[in-house]
């Protein structure tokens, strides 16, 4: 885990660039963390991607991915083959920001700044055992609420009304939406104004890695950018077999800039 300054000096603004196409934020973790923290501190509102290769993929081919990453405030490179489209590019990103790391290092800094988070999303319980592992490693850690929308939640009204009362009330200083993209961008973008202050944060299968749930890579296959086949390996499903074989491979082997 990498420790986050907890000093008052203010964050520079992160700069962008565009890899293979698509914005991306030139930031290392502890300046994305900070950016992140800093906003919800100041009740400005904020919203993360953490972008992989399907992302991109996405970005070119599907008008709702191009919205959604275009608007949002940061998008930070969650995958090594977007570091190594970076470098052919002539601009090196400076280092992968994992989401699957960012929400340990947000809630160290929310735990140190007293700033409440929501956990929201995951299979049923998820959220509510990572607000129990969170709250072991923070002990000073302020856990807002949990939820995990039902299947099918986003094409029912009352469901979605549901939602915002519930983080509406609970007011957050910061987000966890874990349903992955585009879905559970396209609840923070729907949240958001129900919540303008807070920071949030897509974080796609995060949780179950801090539950222990799933296994994360190690940081060897990560480093050779096989998260994926790892991830495969434990699974093996349909969708996942259409989005990093059939889809994610032939993409990334032609690493556009």
């Amino acid at each position: 885990m990498i420790r986050y300054p907890t000093d008052d000096v203010s964050a520079d603004p992160i700069e962008s660039m565009h890899v293979m196409g698509a914005p991306m934020g030139i930031a290392t973790e502890p300046e994305a963390v900070r950016t992140i923290v800093d906003a919800a501190e100041a009740g400005q509102g904020h919203w993360t991607i953490t972008a992989n290769l399907d992302h991109i993929r996405r970005y070119h081919r599907e008008s709702i991915a191009r919205e959604l990453i275009d608007e949002a405030d940061l998008i930070v490179a969650d995958g090594m083959p977007l570091i190594w489209a970076s470098r052919l590019a002539g601009k090196p990103l400076p280092e992968r920001v994992s989401g699957s790391n960012m929400v340990w290092s947000i809630c160290e800094a929310a735990s140190d700044r007293h700033l409440s988070l929501y956990l929201l999303g995951g299979d049923q319980g998820v959220a509510k055992r990572a607000a129990e592992v969170f709250s072991a490693a923070y002990p000073d850690i302020e856990i807002a609420g949990t939820s995990c929308p039902p299947l099918g939640f986003e094409a029912d009204a009352q469901e979605l009304d549901r939602i915002r009362r519930e983080i509406s009330e609970a007011a957050p200083a910061i987000v966890f939406v874990a349903l992955g993209f585009p879905k559970q961008d396209l609840l923070i973008r729907n949240l958001r104004a129900s919540l303008p202050t807070a920071s949030f944060l897509g974080v796609g299968i995060s949780l179950s890695y801090v539950t222990g749930d799933l296994a994360r890579a190690p940081d060897w296959i990560c480093k050779l950018g096989l998260e994926w086949a790892h991830r495969l390996s434990q699974e093996p499903t349909r969708r996942l077999l259409r989005r990093y074989l059939l889809d994610g491979l032939p993409f990334g082997v032609r690493l556009p800039c």
